[in-house]
């Protein structure tokens, strides 16, 4: 098997439909299925030609686009490994995987390239592609003049396929690999999930799912915006790109659509096109969901959870939530994310998380799962659960075995209702004593002056830090403080801004969280 081999049986389905609608030079530029499967075998001709093998690892440093596709689909099909970094974790970070997994080829933007006057381990890598522009000491990408390479890699379901990188408590970064039977297990998950149907447009922000979308025949619009900062992107050429191109599906961060409600419905704008929004990656908060209803009138708004090492675990409608629900999560019982899919299984177990656990018997573990309305640990195992990282690092710390079958912890604390459905709490690592993040910061989100909140605990304190909407306007901080009585906070502190997560910038980031309580010298405690 290859899982690369579904795009090609999509090239062959529908040759001339578009995959990937994008703009480029403030043009729109469209790729057919049957055209990027052929610059695929181009590209792979090229590796072919300058020696690469099956196994080799190549290091991708390209934004979300046709050519990061082309790139990796050549790569699967030539049995390669695509290896992914975030240059904007620094130097060391990008030393520090290139020490562990060394790649053989470089694949990058000029301004990726750059960054081989500062990095030794991107200097080493012997085989250099630049998309565009040729430069010195490297070869311009795409294959032009070359035969495509029609064969695909005969591939086991345990081959690696893509490689990406995660920082763990210590800094060191884990190598996450997905193996080609992953891949096509994730896969399709991701299609029944989110119900992906050939022919439609999905406007795309995040890769796992534009590759989804390849292999399902559906188009995807990548936005007019960096995304890279998708809580700062501008609004209006991404809103100008869903009124022209009508997509009917996306899957984004709270970020990205919170920047787009926000655009929209000062102006009257509705995104009338979409029948189905997932939102995930970070928090969705009830809040959210009905602003991106009120500019989406048409949509299916749905709260999806989920991690880099378990993609889907469960997911919510905003129509399925009941009145009562909504109260819960502002009274503090914590964030709905709605049922598992199918395809996972998921218990909750009681906190441990620092501590190693298991192996257990079926027996044991049955015992130690927790019951409905318990708070503990949430635990996932399936085929689309990543089952280790390279070289076990990690793995201690986040997987176990159940009768021999593995299991990840989330690192996630949770519980599950009556109706078996996930009801989160922040992380376990977050925990101040009894209390969970979630819990205060949900409820403190039921006022509309408060536009972020972050619970955390600083010299034996319970702290809820505010960002407030408007920071001149009037706010009646008492009234919230005593409806968040039972969280027994010592103190509420307003900041200018609360600190986030790099990447889906809406997560709350808690140790940056704690680093600017420990500078504020002169701070009014209310």
């Amino acid at each position: 098997m290859n899982v690369a081999a579904l795009l090609r049986t999509q090239a062959t389905i529908r040759p001339d439909a578009a995959a990937i609608v994008e703009r480029r030079g403030g043009r729109t530029q469209t790729t057919t299925f049957a055209a990027l499967d052929r610059a695929a075998g181009l590209a792979a001709a090229l590796l072919r030609r300058e020696g690469l093998s099956p196994g080799d690892a190549a290091l991708v440093l390209h934004p979300m686009s046709s050519v990061l596709y082309v790139a990796l689909a050549s790569l699967l099909r030539l049995g390669l490994v695509a290896m992914f970094l975030d240059p904007s974790a620094g130097r060391e970070h990008i030393e520090r995987c290139c020490a562990l997994v060394p790649p053989r080829a470089l694949i990058a933007s000029p301004n990726a390239h750059a960054l081989r006057i500062v990095s030794p381990g991107l200097r080493r890598i012997p085989h250099k592609f630049s998309v565009g522009l040729a430069l010195p000491g490297a070869i311009r990408w795409g294959g032009d003049g070359l035969t495509p390479w029609d064969t695909f890699e005969d591939c086991a379901p345990d081959t690696p396929a893509l490689l990406t990188f995660t920082s763990g408590s210590t800094g060191r970064p884990k190598a996450a690999v997905r193996t080609h039977g992953f891949l096509l297990a994730q896969h399709r998950v991701l299609e029944q999930s989110l119900a992906l149907a050939p022919g439609e447009v999905d406007l795309v922000t995040l890769p796992i799912v534009l590759l989804a979308n390849l292999a399902s025949g559906v188009t995807s619009l990548i936005p007019d915006a960096d995304l890279r900062r998708p809580g700062a992107i501008n609004p209006a050429p991404v809103v100008d790109q869903i009124q022209v191109h009508r997509p009917v599906r996306t899957a984004a961060s709270p970020a990205f659509f919170g920047r787009l409600a926000g655009y929209c419905a000062p102006r009257g704008i509705a995104l009338s096109s979409f029948t189905r929004i997932n939102l995930g990656g970070a928090p969705v908060f009830p809040r959210l969901l009905d602003q991106v209803h009120d500019v989406a009138p048409h949509a299916e708004v749905c709260a999806v959870y989920g991690s880099t090492e378990a993609e889907p675990i469960a997911h919510a409608a905003r129509s399925e939530m009941r009145t009562d629900d909504i109260e819960a999560m502002y009274a503090g019982r914590g964030l709905l994310v709605g049922r598992p899919v199918p395809a996972i299984q998921l218990r909750i177990v009681p906190d441990r998380w620092g501590t190693p656990i298991g192996p257990y018997t079926g027996e044991t573990f049955a015992a130690l799962a927790l019951p409905a309305g318990a708070p503990g640990e949430i635990v996932v195992s399936g085929a689309h659960v990543l089952p280790g990282y390279l070289h076990g690092e990690g793995d201690a710390e986040t997987k176990f075995t159940v009768d021999g079958h593995l299991w990840h912890r989330t690192g996630d604390a949770g519980y599950l209702d009556a109706e078996r459905r996930v009801w989160l709490l922040g992380r376990c690592a977050a925990r101040i004593g009894d209390l969970y993040p979630f819990s205060v910061e949900c409820a403190a989100l039921r006022y509309p002056a408060i536009h972020r909140a972050a619970m955390v605990a600083h010299r034996g304190e319970r702290i809820l830090l505010v960002q407030w909407r408007d920071p001149s306007a009037r706010v009646d901080v008492a009234k919230i403080r005593a409806s968040l009585a039972w969280a027994k906070l010592d103190a509420v502190i307003a900041v200018p801004e609360i600190p986030l997560d790099s990447r889906h910038n809406a997560k709350v980031d808690y140790p940056a969280a704690q680093r600017l309580l420990q500078r504020i010298r002169h701070i009014v405690v209310v």
